[in-house]
C-alpha cells in the first residue's frame, strides 16, 4: 500500500482547540497506527502546522481520515496537502507516543538524482539515524532523521553526495508517534 505524506496546516488559536479534543485524538491516531494506517505523525515546535505520514489504497481515504480526526471536526486542523511516495523506506520499529516534546528529530528534504544510490544511503541510516522516508516523483526525497540538531540531520545525507548540491532543507519535527 503507498505511504501519503500529509502536511496539516493549523489554526491561529491551534493550541486552545487542540487540548480538549487531544485524548480523542491521540487514541484515534494510536488506533490508526495499530491497524498499520499510520506510520508516523508530530507537530513543528511552534505549532503551526503537523505532519502524518498515511499507508492507505488512495488519497480519498487520507482525506477521509484527515478530515473525520478530532482535531479536523474542532478546527485546529484547517488545510492539508498530500504527496504520495512512489518508493519508502519502512522504519525498522514504531517508536511509543511521545506527548511531552522531548523527542525532537528533523525532516530533511532534498532531490536525489541518483535515487539508487540515495536509497542505499536512507537504508545504511537506518537503526539508529532515520526514521523512515522515502521518494517522490522527480527525485525528491524526505527522510524523518532522529536528530534535533539540522545540520546533524543535513550533514548525514549530504556527505553521500548523493543529493543534489544545495537542494537539502531541514525543518525541526516533534515525533509523537
Amino acid at each position: 500500500m503507498p505511504v501519503y505524506h500529509a502536511t496539516i496546516a493549523t489554526s491561529e488559536d491551534y493550541l486552545e482547540r487542540l487540548e480538549k479534543h487531544r485524548q480523542v485524538h491521540l487514541e484515534r491516531i494510536l488506533g490508526l497506527r495499530a491497524q498499520g494506517l499510520v506510520v508516523g505523525s508530530g507537530p513543528a515546535p511552534d505549532g503551526r502546522m503537523a505532519e502524518v505520514f498515511y499507508r492507505v489504497r488512495q488519497p480519498s481515504d487520507v482525506t477521509r481520515l484527515i478530515e473525520e480526526d478530532p482535531y479536523y471536526v474542532a478546527g485546529a486542523w484547517t488545510t492539508y496537502t498530500l504527496r504520495v511516495f512512489t518508493e519508502f523506506i519502512e522504519p525498522l520499529e514504531l517508536p511509543p507516543l511521545v506527548t511531552d516534546g522531548s523527542r525532537c528529530a528533523t525532516l530533511v528534504e532534498g532531490v536525489a538524482p541518483q535515487a539508487d544510490k540515495a536509497r542505499l544511503a536512507l537504508i545504511g541510516l537506518r537503526g539508529g539515524r532515520l526514521g523512515f522516508g522515502g521518494f517522490f516523483e522527480g527525485g525528491a526525497t524526505l527522510a524523518l532523521l532522529t536528530t534535533a540538531d539540522a545540520a546533524e540531520a543535513l550533514g548525514w545525507l549530504a556527505e553521500t553526495g548523493f543529493w543534489e548540491k544545495g537542494s537539502l532543507t531541514a525543518r525541526s519535527f516533534l515525533y509523537v508517534l
